[in-house]
């Protein structure tokens, strides 16, 4: 980890929600970012959401990844307590799969944004690297860690695609 603060604060409405938060986690880990992972619900323990929003900043938090399923209000209420960036990552889990969780997330109002990634670990992973592209922007170490993690990314493509060719050739 660079220091000791951490740097990116992943919230979870609920113990379930922690295998698919951890994908955040572990894309944070590979870029030596810092995090905290708390379990706090805006609608079950709003005061203590609240608290923890309102000291993150002083504890040298400097982007939120907020993942909660159904009402999904978390990402929302921690957006209303800080001027740092918020990524919501909707979750499974209801009977609408995660879709109501998505418009929760997603449908904030004008001065209130949360950036919304996908549903589930896809868009855990993903605010796992959007958390780490924002740190970037004052970072040249991460920066240049994202540039060879996007050509991993093109590497394993083309890999893929040379594999699929030599398996229709059979």
């Amino acid at each position: 980890m660079r220091d000791k603060t951490n740097t990116v604060a992943i919230l979870m409405g609920s113990e379930s929600d922690l295998e698919t938060m951890m994908e955040a986690a572990r894309i944070l880990e590979q870029f030596g970012v810092s995090y905290d992972v708390e379990i706090t619900s805006a609608h079950r323990s709003p005061d203590r959401t609240r608290r923890y929003v309102k000291n993150a900043e002083r504890r040298g938090v400097r982007v939120f990844i907020a993942g909660a399923g159904a009402a999904a209000h978390l990402a929302g209420v921690v957006a209303a307590e800080t001027t740092l960036p918020v990524i919501g990552v909707p979750l499974s889990g209801s009977a609408l799969n995660g879709v109501d969780a998505l418009y929760s997330t997603v449908m904030m109002p004008a001065g209130v944004p949360v950036a919304t990634v996908a549903i589930g670990k896809a868009g855990a992973v993903n605010a796992g690297i959007l958390a780490v592209q924002i740190l970037a922007d004052s970072d040249v170490t991460l920066r240049g860690q994202l540039i060879e993690y996007k050509r991993g990314l093109a590497e394993k493509v083309e890999a893929r695609s040379r594999e699929a060719k030599k398996r229709l050739k059979k």
